[in-house]
């Protein structure tokens, strides 16, 4: 139960969360209970709501997140100076589907955005210029020729701008870790967000845009043009002539009515804080399972931030199939960890501690809130992109940058990035900074674009979650733009695991 000064997610729970920094001495009232507090608690973290012996599970979600490392009394702070993970190696998984797992959807409503129709049928909600560099030789050249080419031509009809995106990679690279480049890359090429792609090689590259349009496979030659640095007399003049020809086709693309079905949506926290679980991500669950409801698709990724929370995922395979490539998905990262003999569960951040999460199981728990109560439809690897609607579980790592360049990649025309710690990154597509508490809201209105706080506040989820899918359709609608849109913050991220030549 809540009130305004703490919360008790689960009746299991042993812990409850204070929503605002308290004083020793303050007693508060968790349903039944009055606990005093023993010491001073910020805002956030958990404290005991009865006494907890050493060694004995501490719960909350209804899960354990950890044991006691020490005899806790009722009113005492619980954190990391007497609690620790009990997550330990590699863990064997046995195919149990949960009974109440989500039955398919059907459409609820007729409900549409106004998107961009693209010539082989696929849906963007930008219509926008993007310039791929093949290696990252060259970032200033395609960075030059974004400049240049956004003061050069008229883009105020119905063109949302011409972007670059710069990267370390492309040179220097073997095997799978140059693939992983060169994918990830290709990706971007066949984005629906992009009505045009101007492709730039050097020319010596081990990603050449003669292999690189091996990895593109099919493409329009009037979408994707390429302009070879090296054999160029003039590359930015060259370029800029290029540009120009994607700037006209991308005007005969102007917005339409498209079934809400078409929308495809990552799901991504970062600088996770204690409200993280109780207001943003539950949220984006609710988003999730609304969409899937229209027959859209959601994406998870962040893998490590699964473990310990895997087994609600597993539950919710949507065949046998499904849950051994999640297995394997699980397991694949904690070997990665292994390999290069790193502690596994060596999470949360520092700044996920100083919010009130302790051990990864409870990030974890809070984290794989943000996929809702689907059923898991499909695991994809670091590079592909879905071909299923419904929730998708990409491979790919918790790191921000990364984890929103995978989700983008693999299809994503928007990515919802819950933090209850803020940041001002944006990926490639439109990245909707979602505050998990209203201080951070109010405090740095130039980064976060929704605010979940309310949810604190007995705010009824019902509310909020369609007044948070309403303005996702006006996102994908162009009606309103992110504040990564808004401050021409656009990046991406390639996750690299492997020798540098």
């Amino acid at each position: 139960m809540t009130n305004s000064s703490q919360i008790r997610i689960h009746d299991d729970d042993s812990a409850f969360i204070t929503l605002k920094a308290q004083s020793k001495g303050t007693t508060l009232v968790v349903g039944n209970s009055k606990i005093t507090l023993k010491e001073d608690v910020p805002q956030g973290h958990k404290v005991a709501l009865k006494p907890i012996s050493k060694g004995e599970d501490i719960y909350k979600y209804g899960y354990p997140i950890g044991i006691a490392t020490e005899a806790i009394g009722s009113g005492e702070w619980i954190h990391s100076h007497n609690m620790k993970t009990k997550l330990e190696g590699l863990l064997d998984y046995e195919y149990q589907p949960s009974s109440d797992k989500a039955a398919t959807y059907n459409p609820v409503e007729n409900r549409t955005f106004k998107g961009y129709i693209r010539d082989n049928g696929e849906v963007g909600i930008r219509n926008e210029i993007w310039i791929v560099n093949t290696v990252g030789c060259i970032n200033k050249t395609a960075e030059l020729l974004a400049k240049m080419g956004q003061s050069t031509y008229d883009t105020s009809d119905g063109i949302d701008g011409i972007y670059n995106f710069p990267h370390p990679y492309g040179c220097s690279q073997l095997g799978d870790d140059l693939q992983n480049t060169q994918k990830i890359l290709g990706d971007f090429v066949n984005h629906p967000n992009a009505a045009g792609v101007l492709v730039i090689g050097l020319g010596c590259e081990n990603n050449n845009i003669k292999a690189f349009k091996e990895i593109i496979g099919h493409y329009d030659p009037d979408r994707v043009k390429f302009l070879f640095a090296q054999e160029a007399g003039d590359e930015i003049e060259e370029g800029l002539q290029l540009i120009g020809e994607l700037v006209e086709k991308a005007a005969t693309y102007k917005r339409q009515d498209v079934p809400i079905s078409k929308l495809k949506v990552g799901l991504k926290c970062g600088g996770s804080d204690g409200f993280s679980g109780i207001t943003a991500n539950p949220l984006v669950g609710a988003f999730s399972d609304m969409l899937i409801e229209h027959g859209g698709t959601t994406i998870l990724t962040e893998v490590p931030e699964m473990f310990g929370a895997e087994h609600v995922l597993m539950e919710r395979a949507a065949d046998e199939k499904v849950f051994n490539d999640l297995v394997r998905l699980v397991n694949g990262f904690k070997e990665y960890f292994i390999k290069h003999d790193q502690e596994v569960y060596e999470n949360p951040s520092p700044g996920n501690k100083d919010g009130g999460i302790t051990t990864l199981e409870e990030k974890s728990l809070g984290c794989v809130q943000k996929g809702g109560f689907a059923k898991v439809e499909d695991i994809i690897p670091y590079g592909s992109r879905v071909s299923k609607n419904g929730l998708n579980i990409v491979q790919g790592p918790g790191n921000d940058l990364v984890s929103v360049s995978t989700l983008a990649a693999a299809g994503a025309h928007i990515v919802l990035f819950t933090t209850g710690r803020g940041t001002p990154y944006g990926g490639p597509v439109p990245t909707v900074k979602m505050s998990t508490n209203n201080q951070l809201y109010e405090k740095k209105k130039n980064w976060i674009d929704f605010n979940a706080g309310p949810l604190a506040e007995d705010i009824e989820m019902e509310t909020i979650k369609r007044q948070f899918f309403d303005y996702i359709v006006d996102v994908a609608s162009g009606k309103s733009l992110t504040k990564n849109e808004q401050n021409g913050f656009k990046e991406i991220a390639i996750f690299k695991d492997g020798v540098t030549l």
